[in-house]
């Protein structure tokens, strides 16, 4: 509980709400008590200017912050009105893929033409890529949270691989010591940091380097598709590998950077004990001078 009395804040992703705050979303609450939560939350991102680098409101984020301290017994927020399914809980299968049996894609990268890159969120395609991902990833399809992009790469007019980045995970010990950065850094621009979630070349594919090749192409042009969806760029490209399934092979031939294990633990998680299989982690630098845009921002 917070003691007006005394210098309490609470830190809720990036954000520090104060003892005043939490008396300025008691007012909004009561002033507004014709208003839902979802209104609620997109009021107060109003008042706070509380917005993502593309200028869209953290409604979502807003939200979930109030039910927090809602459920601290620091505010009341009024009650529910609707119960709709939540998506992280009980996710959604992606739609089965249409039937789809390509002739099988050999040889070496010279003979497999020109490879196109296409950005499926959000378009039509997105559930295809979805439906993929599902059908030939030992990981299956998750919905990404936050910003994220998804690529389907083509070749001869067929989907020949599939790529999935998304926000970086906020604490990474090997990754935080690499740029040299302090905790407030971290959290004022991680943004600038792009996380590979999925990487699939499809089983109907059979041409040496293609993941390393793939993953150089994409060093090249993700941070512009980033921009363009989310108005700031990335400097730095990070993933985590299986020891026990893969040898980061492609990632080694294609430049990356191989900065140690995980520790084990998840990101909520407050045992501090392993509770999952460690990782490897790898980065790839966008730039020459990306440490610095990660430390200082890019203003």
């Amino acid at each position: 509980m917070l003691d007006p009395g005394m210098n309490n804040e609470i830190r809720y992703r990036g954000r520090i709400i104060s003892v005043e705050d939490i008396e300025f979303i008691r007012r909004l609450i009561s002033d507004n008590p014709q208003l839902s939560r979802r209104r609620l939350s997109v009021r107060l991102c109003e008042a706070w200017n509380w917005v993502q680098p593309n200028g869209a409101l953290r409604d979502m984020v807003c939200r979930g912050m109030m039910l927090q301290r809602h459920r601290s017994g620091l505010i009341r927020l009024p009650e529910p009105r609707q119960s709709p399914t939540n998506p992280l809980v009980r996710p959604r299968r992606p739609q089965p893929m249409p039937a789809c049996d390509p002739d099988r894609i050999e040889g070496n990268l010279s003979q497999l033409g020109e490879l196109e890159f296409r950005q499926v969120r959000p378009t039509p395609q997105d559930g295809l890529f979805g439906s993929l991902i599902q059908s030939h990833h030992y990981l299956g399809y998750t919905q990404p949270v936050g910003e994220h992009l998804k690529f389907i790469i083509y070749a001869r007019g067929v989907p020949v691989a599939c790529m999935a980045w998304s926000s970086a995970p906020r604490h990474l010990g090997p990754r935080d010591r690499f740029i040299r950065w302090s905790g407030q850094q971290r959290r004022d621009n991680i943004a600038g940091i792009a996380y590979n979630t999925r990487f699939l070349i499809l089983p109907w594919v059979k041409v040496p380097n293609l993941a390393s090749h793939l993953l150089s192409r994409m060093a090249k042009i993700l941070s512009e598709q980033w921009e363009k969806l989310y108005n700031h760029p990335i400097q730095l490209l990070e993933t985590f590998i299986d020891p026990t399934r893969f040898r980061g092979t492609c990632h080694r031939a294609a430049n990356w950077i191989y900065l140690g294990l995980t520790t084990g633990r998840g990101k909520n998680d407050h045992t501090y004990k392993p509770n999952r299989s460690l990782k490897q982690l790898w980065v790839y630098p966008l730039g020459k001078d990306f440490r610095n845009h990660l430390i200082r921002g890019d203003e």
